[in-house]
């Protein structure tokens, strides 16, 4: 189906009805031309995520282009729909994102930067664990797992003394996606923490180690759980049997 759009002093205006006529037909040369519509920047926002949500290859460098974009919405879109597309293309460029003035467009890269998985954005993403934003920091933690990072063990076990304790719930569960065995002792300490939900990722990320070195201690907490929170002791249950059937 194609579309054309109205067409004002020599400028082409598309109606969201339009755009959606063209994520419908999958028209991904009518979108990228919606992409420099600079009169209207909310038709360019959604053209930039239509892209991303039928993966259209061919507009990678399309939307790498409107990454330095003034109005970040638009960025976000982009970043959002390169992760996506998942093309990696777009790594280097997204490298650079993660240091966007604005929260949200940080926040997405980081997002994007996991799900495409090259090992290049391993490095910046630790770097971004400084970053002033908690949302972007749970994020950056989330894409280390992700990335399986060994060399962000170090990095992450040294957030586990951190006040927010939604950081350290992440941070546990990275270190059981990445699985190295190095990480078992800040987990093990990470049995005791004050926050339950932390503590049941830990007995999650112990089990996923599989390391025999946590068995005493995963036995020591369901004995001193005194019933507080049937999760965790599920989880540490959970855990002591997987390790004791690998022995």
């Amino acid at each position: 189906m194609s579309v054309n759009p109205d067409n004002v002093g020599g400028v082409k205006i598309y109606s969201n009805s339009d755009l959606d006529k063209m994520r419908e037909s999958k028209d991904v040369t009518g979108l990228i031309s919606a992409l420099d519509v600079k009169e209207d920047k909310k038709i360019r926002e959604k053209a930039a995520y239509i892209l991303g949500d039928i993966h259209a290859g061919e507009a990678v460098e399309s939307l790498i282009q409107i990454l330095g974009d003034e109005y970040w919405p638009i960025r976000k879109a982009a970043v959002l729909s390169l992760g996506r597309i998942g093309d990696r293309r777009a790594v280097e460029p997204l490298i650079k994102v993660l240091r966007d003035e604005y929260w949200h467009v940080r926040e997405t890269a980081t997002l994007a930067l996991g799900v495409i998985g090259d090992k290049r954005a391993v490095k910046p993403i630790i770097a971004a664990l400084k970053d002033g934003d908690l949302s972007v920091r749970c994020e950056v933690v989330d894409a280390l797992g992700n990335l399986g990072a060994i060399e962000a063990v170090k990095p992450l076990t040294d957030i586990l003394g951190e006040e927010d304790y939604i950081l350290r719930a992440c941070t546990v569960t990275s270190l059981g996606k990445i699985g190295d065995n190095s990480a078992v002792q800040s987990l093990v300490n990470s049995l005791k923490d004050d926050n339950y939900l932390v503590r049941v990722n830990a007995a999650n990320a112990l089990e996923i180690i599989g390391d025999e070195r946590a068995l005493p201690y995963l036995e020591e907490a369901l004995k001193n759980s005194k019933g507080e929170s049937q999760e965790f002791e599920s989880a540490l249950e959970r855990a002591i049997k997987i390790i004791r059937d690998k022995e």
